[in-house]
């Protein structure tokens, strides 16, 4: 995988994960992190800080979004630890968010979506990691 995040090659990973859930997610984080690019300017946002001008209802719905990727994630077998960690991404990014005029930059910046795509990705690439060890018996006399 390169430093990009949405740049996921299939491929490498395991057989076992569901690759159309994994399209499914990059698009989600991407429409909420990074869909629209701002004009005379390399920066990118998403609809969450678009979203977050809407007072309340915006973050509220940006969250809603955002736990589509923590769902799937669950789903796909990430462990319990790391949704964990991802819910957290998520309601830091909520409660960030709703700070007037200062939330919707750091929805920008915080990216919470990417975060999340970013921890599931390791984890599904590491989940034949975890199996394939084999274990070694010692008999002890």
């Amino acid at each position: 995988m390169s430093d990009d995040p949405f740049d996921v090659r299939l491929d490498d990973l395991p057989a076992s994960v569901d690759r159309a859930a994994v399209r499914r997610m990059r698009f989600v984080a991407r429409v909420l992190d990074d869909s629209v690019r701002i004009p005379g300017t390399t920066v990118r946002i998403g609809l969450d800080p678009l979203l977050g001008l809407l007072p309340v209802a915006g973050d509220a719905a940006s969250g809603v979004l955002s736990l589509y990727i923590v769902a799937e994630s669950a789903r796909l077998g990430v462990s319990p630890t790391t949704l964990l960690g991802m819910l957290a991404n998520v309601c830091v990014d909520v409660i960030g968010g709703s700070i007037p005029v200062v939330g919707d930059l750091f929805d920008a910046v915080w990216r919470a979506n990417t975060r999340n795509f970013r921890l599931a990705l390791a984890e599904l690439a590491d989940a034949d990691g975890a199996s394939s060890r084999t274990a070694v018996e010692v008999d002890i006399e």
